[in-house]
Order: C-alpha cells, then structure tokens, then sequence
C-alpha cells in the first residue's frame, strides 16, 4: 500500500502518562520554618518575577507575567465602539473582563467554559481596574480585557490585576496610574506572602481560627487601594496588618513593572534615522 504523508504514525508501543508524573507535592513545614520553595514566612518574600509586554502582535497591547509557576498572559483590544446606545455609554467608555483559566492550568479545570469562580474572579478584576482607566477619555467605546491562566500556582487574582495593568499600558490606554497586585495568606500565627496553589488550599496550624486571605490592587504613584479581596475568618488588625504587608510587596514589584514597559516602548520606538 502506497504510504499516507498525511497522517502521522504514532508509536507502535505507548506507555502510561503515570510513568512520568513527578512525585505528589507534600503539606508545607509547620509555621516558623522555611516554607515548601524556601521562602520564609512572615516576610515579604516574593517569587522571581518575568514580565513581558507585546507578546501578541493580534492585540492592541498585551502582557505576560510568570511568578514562580504561576504563568499568565492578557490581551487589551479596543477601544472600540460600544453597541449599546445608552445614556451612560454616552459619557464615558466601558471596561470588559474575561478571566478564565486554560484546562491545563491546575488539576479542577478541564474545559474552555468560564465557570462561577471564574466570573467571580474577572469581576473582581474589573473592580480593580477600573478606577485606574481613564473612560471619560473614550465616550461610546469599549476596552475589553481577556486574561488567560496558563498555569495555576497560587495568588492568579493579584497577578492578574498586574498583568491586565500592563497589557493596558501596552495599548496605550490612558491611565491615573499603573495597578499592581499583591496577596498573602494567614495560617493561624504567621503568614506567607505571594501563597501558592498549595499554600492555599491547605492549612497547616490545625485549627479552622485565622485561616483568611486577603489579595489588594494597589495604585503605587497615587497610594491608593482600588480594589481589595478578603476571604476566611481574620481578626481586624490581622487584616490591616495583611493590607500593609501587601502595599510593601507592590512596592517591591514596582521597579520590575516599570522596566518592563520601558524595554517595550523601546522595542516599539522607530529606528533612528541616519542623516
């Protein structure tokens, strides 16, 4: 028979995809030693961070930021004309939020469709973003924002917030100021900055007391919180003391968010011409 250049043979012999899973990830130490990755706990310790802008050359602006293993990107298309044709789309713009998550991303997802955490999720993300845009400046348009979870290792929300801000830069939509996001989790006397997908949904202190988390969008030049999340059971000064270590950690990813879009306004500038 003549051979088929259209189709691709597989193995004659497979193997189970178990073979080559890698060990199941243990609970972390008890509280006050080194965490599972090795940071410390009760500081301000944040994972190595890798943004970049302009990844999607589709998109009006866009982002992607990798911290630790949690990996995301963001695409901004507009502004464009909004179809409904009310009073209030008449004076300013409108802002549009898609968060979902990839079905590769953590082991829950495993189709396209946006389920209720995620709609949770992406309005918590517009509530974050939109007092940093300036819609008065796009009257009747639309600026819609998609955010994609490539892969899920804790704090999605606050990075999220970080990568749609830049991806907004990016499309040179005008903003009061950039948005960062930082979030940390108590575990009964202590507590972790940037948590993982581990650190999340485990609880290590042995007792149901103390167990919140808090994730807060921060605008660094103005010093105002746009948008703040908080779930679990936490004392009131744990919770201000949890908002306080979250400005200290946007403040620290600050400079690396700067760089980033000056590397892409570089990368954007025309040539110099030779005269």
């Amino acid at each position: 028979m003549p051979t088929d250049t259209k189709r691709i043979r597989g193995p004659e012999v497979s193997q189970s995809l178990s073979r080559f899973l890698g060990k199941p990830a243990t609970a972390p130490p008890p509280p006050g030693g080194a965490r599972a990755d090795g940071r410390q706990r009760d500081q301000v310790d944040v994972r190595p961070v890798f943004v970049r802008c302009g990844l999607v050359s589709q998109a009006k602006g866009s982002a992607y930021i990798e911290s630790g293993n949690t990996k995301l990107i963001c695409s901004v298309y507009g502004p464009r004309e909004t179809e409904r044709k009310d009073e209030t789309d008449m004076k300013s713009g409108r802002l549009f939020t898609d968060m979902r998550f990839a079905p590769f991303s953590c082991p829950e997802r495993g189709s396209w469709i946006q389920g209720s955490q995620e709609k949770d999720l992406s309005l918590m993300l517009l509530e974050s973003l939109q007092p940093a845009v300036c819609l008065h400046k796009y009257p009747r348009s639309q600026v819609d924002v998609h955010v994609m979870v490539l892969e899920n290792n804790g704090s999605v929300l606050a990075h999220a917030v970080t990568c749609a801000s830049l991806a907004l830069a990016d499309a040179g939509i005008e903003m009061y100021d950039l948005v960062l996001g930082c979030s940390i989790r108590q575990d009964g006397p202590s507590y972790v900055f940037d948590p993982t997908y581990l650190e999340e949904n485990s609880c290590t202190s042995g007792s149901e007391e103390n167990q919140g988390g808090v994730t807060i969008a921060f605008l660094p030049s103005l010093n105002q919180i746009s948008g703040l999340q908080s779930d679990g059971e936490m004392a009131e000064e744990t919770l201000t003391a949890g908002v306080r270590t979250c400005i200290e950690g946007c403040y620290k990813l600050y400079p690396v968010v700067q760089q980033a879009l000056a590397k892409a306004v570089r990368r954007a500038a025309p040539p110099p011409s030779e005269s």
